[in-house]
């Protein structure tokens, strides 16, 4: 299993910058983060982040051949959530912390999410087979060194792993971060806001709805 460093992210911003972000650990597990691309061969650079395209593309076809099949047909979730134990809110507060605590994210930001996203049940799968309580694509789980996409521990670092990045790329603008976190930081750059996606544009009303009442409620 990945061990979890307690590293600052800090990305390297400049005009000749790669949309991609690299990754490598060194000798002493000090974890380095650049978005400039490494010269071939310096180091054991890996690519951590890419700028390709995110769910929403995915889901309407609009990411070209690299988009699935699964959801011309029907965009309902192929394991949809079925855990409605109303502990299900509380159950995964210790992981919510921890990522929250190692990432600098709000508790509030990360369980937005994961209500919208999977309603708080581990096993939902999407048509986009997006999976797990923040509906990791089949790209950021490897991205994002998770092993066990429906643990929820992992899911739950991975997916905020995942906000501190977008988090870092804009700035801190919530309504960006949301957005990249749905339509892809490449969407997000390319129209320079949120992307003209109904899908994306309501997934962040959403959001910022579910960020506000637990904002509110302290939790």
């Amino acid at each position: 299993m990945m061990r979890w460093a307690s590293a600052v992210l800090v990305v390297l911003m400049s005009a000749s910058a790669s949309a991609d972000l690299y990754t490598y650990e060194d000798k002493e597990g000090i974890i380095h983060f650049t978005n400039v691309a490494p010269a071939h061969g310096a180091q054991h650079w890996k690519v951590l982040y890419k700028s390709g395209p995110g769910k929403a593309s995915m889901i309407s076809g609009a990411a070209g051949p690299t988009s699935f099949a699964g959801c011309a047909a029907s965009r309902a979730d192929v394991v949809p959530a079925r855990d409605h134990a109303a502990d299900r809110f509380v159950r995964y507060d210790a992981f919510i912390r921890e990522a929250s605590q190692a990432y600098s994210l709000p508790t509030a930001l990360i369980r937005a999410i994961i209500k919208v996203e999977s309603d708080y049940d581990p096993h939902v799968v999407s048509c986009a087979e997006a999976r797990g309580l923040m509906q990791l694509m089949p790209d950021v789980q490897k991205e994002q060194h998770v092993e066990d996409v429906f643990d929820p521990r992992e899911n739950i670092l991975g997916g905020t792993r995942l906000l501190r990045l977008n988090a870092n790329r804009f700035k801190g603008d919530l309504m960006l971060t949301i957005a990249a976190y749905h339509a892809g930081p490449g969407a997000v750059e390319k129209f320079k806001g949120i992307p003209p996606y109904e899908t994306t544009q309501d997934y962040v009303k959403m959001v910022l709805k579910q960020y506000y009442k637990f904002k509110t409620d302290g939790t």
